[in-house]
């Protein structure tokens, strides 16, 4: 599964860029990131860690998940953090990069996640493609108070 979202903002790139440049901070806008917690990094991560906890409801079902997730690029306002498990499994990949442009009015953040795996389908995509909707007046909320 792939998806990707657009959000314009009237204020400076790097004002954007530091509210994606850090997982820790996607609970304050992205509701199903409940939870977005540093954690030790490990030798072999090219940059630093999260436990990150995804969740979805649809109706009366909820879905939790927990990843660890590395920042793997951080330069020039693009930021990528992949899935980077270190518990011998094999899993699934999943990879979120953003990307912070500037524009005349503002900025522009363009988003894009990679699920590598089988658990997707019509509903799963819809309720991601839900949750973006929701987040983006959140997010547009935290980058324009002074």
């Amino acid at each position: 599964m792939d998806v990707t979202a657009d959000l314009e903002a009237p204020c400076w790139p790097d004002v954007l860029f530091s509210w994606v440049d850090d997982l820790g901070r996607y609970p304050e806008w992205l509701e199903i990131v409940p939870r977005a917690d540093a954690v030790a990094a490990h030798p072999d991560d090219p940059g630093p860690a999260w436990s990150v906890d995804l969740r979805g409801r649809l109706g009366p079902l909820a879905r939790s998940k927990r990843l660890r997730m590395v920042r793997t690029v951080c330069e020039e306002r693009r930021v990528r953090f992949e899935r980077a498990e270190r518990d011998g499994r094999r899993h699934a990949a999943w990879v979120l990069s953003a990307a912070v442009d500037g524009m005349p009015s503002g900025s522009r953040l363009r988003m894009h996640l990679h699920y590598g795996g089988s658990l997707v389908g019509p509903v799963i995509e819809r309720l991601l493609t839900d949750e973006i909707a929701r987040s983006r007046p959140r997010l547009l909320a935290l980058v324009t108070e002074p």
